[in-house]
């Protein structure tokens, strides 16, 4: 049976061109992303940086740890607690000690990291020139940052009492790589930030442990555990999270989009040779050896494409990761890894699709009857099958009640990533199940009005795709698929982006001017500029973070902001359900609909930023809208976090002007930025742009590249079973011009048919979360891509009609009165 099935394949070769193409793309797009997923899941060994010098360090701890009769849980806090200076005074006992002040530097006109000169030995840097800083306004830097010993230079240490001043450049160290240091004196260190954030210590680690014990908060690091002290320690961990679900989706898109289109045109392929199957018959092939060797067929194309796929993959990862990196989208070391798992996967996955897509084919082949033989007729006279009208009918109701269900249960659900990408895969297998169904009465719709035109060019074309329904359908699956996928998914990011900026739009709408909000702390000297501002209400609030454990066994963390009651009322708008924002003070919480405990007035045991338990009551309670609404404290409750956003409103009868001007004054004079509150929504809450959307259009990149190449595979295939048709055509008079149009004409009404099916999909799920949204009370436009749909839509028509035409051509220079009279084959 194998060798039959080999002798098949190279008599009709390009048919099983088409599949093998499909299928190996197919399983080297899931390698691809198997084998970069993959490299997610385990991070290179970092050392320490800042204290690879210090055998000891001792750090805040950073995490809070709470037992629960399910374990314990751990959570990150935003504002862990200084080392007491207590401490280090006992610390010094022990041995020799360097304190480490870390705070924010402005280095002209860029980010660096201000230290105090006692912590330099601890990472270790080494002087290259000049000398240690000994005096205020003497500052040390690294090498190549364009300045050189001697050198006067203007400096910022933003959210400090520092202030910006100019200061001269007293020596430089060698450059470490992972900071921009900018050492100062010990003393004026301790000035600029009074706080101690580590302490390098050259003891007995024991010893240490037992002097920290009576100092509850704060970790003794040693060897590798010294990293948690260098600054971002868990990025690499953050990194590989948000680049492991980057790449979850694009193997879950990817793989969907693989087993549709593979399984879509072995199902063609095999409907091609329906003759052929009649033929066998007519010699006497029974149903059961017609479908064995249709079997066997896709299990020899299987193995060598699947085989061909996962070379292509292991030779494609190294280039998506290399993109990853240029983009930005995953961090500088990540590569791909040694695993081959999911070379295995891509393996197995391909034959198997192979085999699931001829399985109903091969069914539908053995039940051919040997009259198929003497068929001359291109029209598909036969309906869509029950089993497959069914299933069609099951799968799209499927979606659209899994849709229903989340609108009306929760309909923040449906703005998650997992939700609004496996929503549509649903709607587009149903469609896809019934496009033939679908193709004839919309291609007939279509084209009714150009065929009504002179010339029987758009009349051959209307009726050649409305009587082909499995061509048609063949053909306008990948296109189908490319515009429902990019219409969807691009849409629905933008779409949610558009309601979160709408909410903040509306939070801030009474508010005029703004400043900060980016994570980095204000001067505080602006803000007690601005704080008595004349003419103008002055709300001056912190970030920090509450931590809350609901059913006994979760830790939940939220987001939250310290601002005074007074101020927060008279500046924003919180979406209230429930309570007042008056009612806040410093035993209260201002909570979301989110939250297990959401009732007015009962109390909640939350972890502040800095670990502190404390018991609030519940002030008021704020919609859950698209999930940015967090939560609102006190200043006491701030866990001694700095002010880093100002919001100021202009008051009735002021003079606009005149507080405007009073506002960029005390911007210049402490270098910070002040903006409208229009320009910092669209700063901080952009309509477009971001990771999401770029990490989004890598996957769509990815997919949509695949679908072409499917779609000029599909077409070529559609293309080569039609050489008697253009003969017959040639011979009844048409010139090969006339040919080539119907061709053309014929592949953009496909493009057409399936664009038009794609965007109902796309419509179908941006309706979902306009809903959704309206639920959530966020009243925001739809986001539709008009411009990436057009760009789809016009690559898939021109990959069509070029598929279309060109191969057309060798075909019509062969036509003649033998090839007329010939039969197909």
């Amino acid at each position: 049976m194998l060798i039959s099935a080999m002798r098949s394949a190279r008599t009709h070769w390009a048919t099983f061109v088409g599949s093998f193409v499909a299928l190996a793309l197919g399983v080297g797009l899931i390698s691809l992303t198997g084998l970069a997923l993959a490299a997610t899941f385990d991070a290179p060994e970092r050392t320490p940086e800042r204290f690879a010098a210090a055998p000891v360090v001792v750090a805040p701890s950073d995490v809070l740890r709470v037992t629960t009769p399910a374990g314990e849980r751990t959570a990150r806090l935003t504002d862990p607690r200084p080392v007491p200076p207590a401490l280090v005074t006992e610390l010094s006992a022990l041995g020799r000690t360097a304190v480490d002040r870390t705070f924010p530097v402005v280095l002209r006109g860029k980010e660096a990291t201000g230290h105090a000169w006692a912590v330099a030995s601890a990472a270790p840097y080494r002087l290259v020139s000049g000398h240690a800083p000994g005096a205020a306004g003497e500052i040390v830097v690294s090498e190549g940052k364009g300045l050189r010993t001697g050198d006067r230079v203007r400096i910022t240490t933003p959210g400090t009492a520092g202030g910006p001043g100019t200061r001269t450049v007293v020596g430089t160290v060698a450059d470490a790589g992972f900071e921009t240091p900018v050492f100062f004196d010990d003393a004026e260190a301790a000035r600029i930030r009074p706080e101690i954030d580590a302490v390098a210590v050259h003891a007995d680690a024991d010893a240490v442990r037992r002097v920290t014990r009576d100092f509850p908060g704060t970790d003794v690091l040693t060897g590798a555990g010294r990293q948690r002290a260098d600054a971002e320690p868990d990025r690499d961990g953050e990194a590989l999270t948000a680049v492991n679900a980057l790449l979850g989706t694009a193997a879950g898109i990817t793989g969907f989009v693989s087993v549709f289109v593979v399984a879509s045109t072995f199902s063609f392929a095999v409907a091609q040779r329906r003759r052929e199957f009649g033929l066998l018959r007519t010699a006497g092939a029974t149903p059961g050896q017609v479908r064995r060797a249709v079997v066997a067929e896709a299990l020899v194309i299987g193995v060598l494409a699947s085989a061909a796929g996962c070379l292509l993959g292991s030779a494609a990862a190294p280039l998506l990761a290399g993109r990853l990196v240029e983009e930005g989208l995953a961090p500088a070391w990540f590569t791909i890894g040694d695993a081959t798992w999911p070379l295995h996967t891509a393996f197995w996955t391909g034959l198997a699709v192979a085999l699931a897509g001829v399985a109903v084919s091969a069914r539908r082949a053995g039940r051919t009857r040997p009259v198929e033989a003497l068929r001359d007729a291109a029209v598909d006279a036969r309906g869509l099958p029950t089993s497959r009208l069914l299933a069609g009918i099951a799968v799209l109701l499927t979606g659209l009640g899994l849709l229903g269900w989340s609108l009306l249960s929760d309909p923040g659900d449906v703005l998650k990533r997992k939700a609004y990408i496996l929503q549509p895969m649903w709607i587009i297998v149903g469609c896809a199940l019934l496009a033939p169904l679908l193709t004839g009465p919309l291609s007939r719709l279509l084209a009714w009005l150009p065929a009504l035109l002179p010339g029987a060019t758009a009349m051959l074309a209307r009726q050649n795709v409305s009587t082909g329904t499995r061509r048609t359908a063949a053909v306008a699956a990948p296109v189908l698929i490319t515009v429902a996928l990019a219409g969807s998914l691009l849409g629905t990011t933008a779409t949610i982006n558009e309601g979160k900026a709408a909410e903040a739009a509306a939070l801030v709408s009474r508010v005029d001017h703004m400043a900060g909000g980016d994570g980095h702390p204000l001067d505080p000297r602006f803000v007690r500029s601005v704080r008595d501002l004349p003419g103008a209400v002055t709300s001056a609030s912190r970030s920090t973070g509450v931590t809350v454990l609901e059913e006994g066994t979760a830790l939940i963390s939220s987001e939250a902001r310290a601002v005074d009651p007074a101020a927060l009322a008279a500046t924003a708008r919180l979406p209230l359900v429930a309570g007042r924002v008056t009612d806040l003070d410093d035993r209260s919480v201002i909570v979301n609909e989110e939250w297990e405990t959401r009732t007015v007035g009962k109390r909640v045991s939350v972890r502040l930023g800095d670990g502190r338990r404390v018991s609030l009551r519940v002030a008021a309670v704020m919609r859950t809208g698209t999930g940015s609404n967090g939560v609102y404290l006190t200043p006491a409750n701030a866990a001694g976090a700095p002010v880093d956003r100002v919001d100021i409103r202009i008051r009735e009868g002021a003079d606009a002007t005149v507080v405007r001007a009073l506002l960029e004054r005390a911007g210049r004079a402490t270098g910070t930025p002040v903006t409208t509150s229009a320009e910092w929504v669209a700063a901080h809450h952009p309509r477009t742009g971001g990771n999401t959307r770029a990490g989004m259009l890598l996957i769509l990149g990815i997919a949509l590249l695949y679908t072409g190449i499917a779609l000029a595979n599909t077409q070529l295939m559609s293309v080569s079973d039609r050489v008697r048709e253009l003969a017959v055509l040639r011979q009844a008079g048409a010139t090969p011009s006339q040919v080539l149009r119907l061709m053309a004409a014929e592949a953009l009404l496909v493009t057409a048919v399936g664009a038009i099916l794609g965007g109902a999909v796309a419509g179908l799920n941006l309706l979902g979360v306009k809903s959704a949204l309206l639920l959530l009370t966020v009243h925001s436009p739809v986001a539709v891509p008009w411009t990436q749909l057009g760009a789809v839509v016009a690559a898939c028509a021109a990959i069509a009609t070029l598929c279309a035409v060109i191969p057309a051509l060798p075909a019509l220079l062969r036509t003649g009165p033998a090839v007329g009279a010939g039969s197909r084959g």
